[in-house]
């Protein structure tokens, strides 16, 4: 294992998150905060520290970077990220059990939106604004970003290469350009265009700024942190459909935007993955919409509702525009069966994702093909070409590994005595990265009721789903850190 190369990894990483605090710092600035501002410098002075003291140790170390080491610099820089971005929470006295701030910011990297908190806007503008930021920032990936404008964290030939695959969210990742850092510019470079039009169309709609920014870096993220008690119920119908376009849009395959810059509008189209996350999204909406009409006074406003909430849950989002718990069991459970499906890899949603279910589904056909017919050369296929083993193989183990991490993650949290519904929903929430869930977690509740057990159980979920299990489960495999190669 190359020690030097995870702290330089690990320490760019946390300086670049360090200048990100100036921003919150000087909203404190500006409100006159004294808490708050020491809050946020203290923490960036740690965060300097600390991330200096790592660049410096990894001085004259070897360049040399494999797969496991992309894997364990990953989840060693997302850990280290939160625990220092917990600190303004804490230091602050807003949310003064660490936990909870733990919880809270782990939610926002990981774009879960799932929140301790009862009341929402009780908080200090600067922490809504850093809490809100950290979707954003957590939406694409804090190391894609790093790749994108730090030339120190190229220098390894193909390191960046592991680190985006550590970090990106689908079965399998590629370059868009032969150079790596060109696409990670394109990637970011179509992420700030999306959430700039997001925000000028909510602007547009008489939406505050700060509203505006805190509410496209929650959507642009599909991280769906709320700076109201109510979510977006008090918005108008417009700004609500605003958000459920830009929710849909980032839970496209960002690879998609740039086939279409490229004009390659035929291989856009007949993307199979874009073609069942858009059929799922239509289907779920008109089920919705029909079971809930007789609830609301036309059946515009259901599908409006409907269509809203759909694309909400499905890109694990997480706003909500009305209290779905109280809609039909049907209703809820269509959204319960999104949570798992979630939007496109390749995109800042969580959840299986639709290209995994895609490949689970052809594989279970060319298994009872082959029963059937036991001869016959039976191969997978995705956009008319040949699926790798390799790819399928990944896609298996994920998700018998996701089973079971849902299981024991269940069993955990339900030694708090809440019911299986409430419990259910909330692991199944955390690590599909969604948010809400049903009950007591549901779009009206929080889970500030969980004991602190609880709480570092469904925070180690949210960033098993968003890091997609394997970065975090390789810091605690033997191989990792052996010295053979």
């Amino acid at each position: 294992m190359n020690i030097k190369m995870l702290s330089q990894i690990t320490g760019l990483t946390v300086l670049l998150t360090d200048v990100f605090l100036v921003v919150p710092l000087l909203i404190a600035l500006y409100d006159g905060q004294p808490r708050n501002i020491a809050a946020y410098a203290v923490t960036m002075v740690l965060m300097a520290v600390v991330g200096l003291a790592l660049v410096l140790f990894s001085r004259g170390g070897s360049r040399s970077f494999y797969a496991q080491e992309g894997f364990a610099a990953t989840g060693i820089s997302w850990i280290v990220l939160s625990l220092f971005g917990a600190l303004p929470f804490c230091l602050s006295g807003e949310t003064p059990n660490y936990v909870d701030a733990l919880f809270e910011i782990v939610s926002g990297f990981t774009t879960t939106g799932a929140s301790i908190l009862s009341d929402v806007e009780a908080l200090s503008r600067c922490n809504l604004y850093w809490r809100s930021f950290s979707h954003w920032l957590g939406g694409m990936g804090i190391l894609v970003f790093l790749l994108a404008v730090v030339p120190e964290a190229r220098k390894s030939a193909g390191s960046g290469m592991y680190l985006m695959r550590a970090e990106s969210p689908g079965p399998s990742v590629g370059k868009l350009t032969p150079h790596l850092r060109q696409t990670a510019l394109i990637l970011y470079g179509l992420y700030m265009l999306l959430t700039v039009l997001c925000i000028g169309f909510l602007l547009l709609g008489g939406m505050p700024l700060f509203d505006s920014l805190c509410i496209a870096f929650g959507t642009a993220g599909t991280g769906g942190f709320a700076i109201r008690n109510s979510g977006m119920a008090d918005y108008s119908a417009y700004l609500q459909n605003v958000v459920t376009v830009f929710m849909f849009l980032f839970g496209v395959n960002f690879s998609l935007y740039y086939l279409l810059l490229l004009r390659q509008f035929k291989s856009v189209f007949k993307n199979e993955e874009l073609r069942l996350y858009a059929g799922i999204a239509v289907g779920a909406i008109v089920l919705i919409t029909i079971d809930i009409s007789r609830m609301y006074g036309s059946v515009r406003e259901a599908l409006h509702h409907a269509a809203f909430q759909v694309s909400s849950i499905m890109t694990t989002t997480g706003f909500a525009s009305v209290d779905f718990e109280q809609w039909p069991a049907f209703s809820k459970a269509v959204l319960l069966a999104l949570m798992f499906v979630g939007a496109c890899a390749g995109s800042t949603a969580g959840g299986l994702k639709v290209s995994r279910v895609l490949l689970l589904l052809k594989s279970i056909r060319r298994t009872v093909r082959r029963a059937i017919h036991p001869r016959r050369v039976q191969s997978v296929r995705m956009d008319g070409r040949v699926v790798d083993a390799a790819v399928l193989n990944n896609v298996n183990a994920y998700l018998a590994v996701y089973c079971v991490i849902l299981l024991l993650s269940f069993v955990v949290v339900s030694v708090d005595g809440y019911s299986i519904g409430t419990n259910l929903s909330a692991v199944a929430s955390c690590f599909n990265n969604v948010g809400p869930g049903f009950e007591l977690v549901g779009a009206t509740g929080n889970y500030g009721h969980y004991s602190d057990v609880s709480k570092l159980v469904l925070t180690a979920d949210m960033l098993l789903g968003r890091l997609e299990i394997f970065p975090l489960l390789a810091l605690f495999s033997p191989d990792t850190w052996s010295r053979k190669r």
